[in-house]
């Protein structure tokens, strides 16, 4: 007889080619190496590592912006340099109680804005087509822009003339106390062309003056010219005193041990010779 032939699929297949008995063996570890470009860097939690210190103040270590650094080097190399009495003068400005009474009557004597300008132009025409009056003008107003204030400071217009202390470049009205000296009017060096600007509407300005008052507040304008006499154009020191010059604390600190060491040498050089 026939033999029975099992069509149940068998538990076990056939092993594939290159492996023994079917097994899959494990690809070996490689070995990862280091990129030189991008070295590994682990943090370090110890003092001076990558964790920040906390309760200091960091700001020395601070990136600041670029402007903010020229400003701050700008200030350093002013006081280490010497600066030249004509630059110099621009540091000794009036003080904050003098400053408050001269920017009081000038404030007196502000400008009018573009739109009272406009409106005042406005009822000037009304009034001339009608055949009325047209309102008046301001007989005294403050003077500003620098060709405007060294014209009338040229033909001794000018009663006072206020200069702001921080112009950059400073050559622009470096020349302005100069000139008033010479032409014999009233000067100031004031804090600071923001201030001034305000006084004019606009957002700074270099140089203002006055170039005369009503009777109730000639007196005031009197004492205040006699004030800029003392202080400015009369003051000789102005013209003579050099700015800067000042060192930094190490450089300070250096010089210093220098010279005790060099009084010590000395003072033991004249005990040795019995004249201390």
């Amino acid at each position: 007889g026939w033999s029975r032939i099992s069509t149940k699929p068998t538990d076990k297949m056939a092993p594939k080619k290159g492996t023994k008995g079917g097994k899959k063996t494990a690809a070996p570890a490689s070995t990862r190496k280091a990129d030189p470009l991008f070295p590994a860097r682990p943090r370090s939690s110890g003092i001076g590592g990558a964790i920040r210190p906390r309760n200091r103040d960091l700001s020395r270590f601070v990136k600041w912006p670029k402007y903010v650094r020229i400003q701050r080097q700008r200030a350093v190399l002013y006081q280490r340099l010497k600066v030249p009495p004509a630059v110099n003068q621009f540091t000794k400005t009036l003080d904050k109680n003098e400053a408050a009474t001269v920017f009081k009557l000038f404030n007196n004597y502000r400008p009018e804005t573009a739109a009272a300008k406009k409106q005042r132009v406005k009822e000037a025409a009304a009034a001339a087509a009608s055949g009325g009056a047209a309102p008046a003008r301001a007989a005294h107003q403050v003077k500003f822009g620098l060709k405007h204030v060294t014209t009338l400071v040229e033909e001794k217009k000018a009663e006072l003339v206020l200069i702001a202390c921080d112009v950059d470049p400073i050559e622009l009205v470096m020349w302005l106390p100069a000139l008033c000296r010479k032409m014999d009017v009233p000067f100031m060096i004031v804090k600071d062309k923001a201030r001034l600007g305000a006084l004019v509407h606009q957002k700074t300005a270099a140089a203002v003056c006055l170039a005369g008052v009503d009777k109730a507040d000639a007196s005031q304008l009197e004492l205040l010219k006699n004030l800029a006499n003392e202080k400015y154009n009369s003051n000789a020191d102005l013209l003579r005193k050099w700015g800067g010059g000042v060192m930094g604390l190490k450089t300070q600190a250096k010089l210093d041990k220098r010279a005790k060491a060099m009084a010590a040498e000395e003072a033991k050089k004249l005990a040795s010779l019995g004249l201390a």
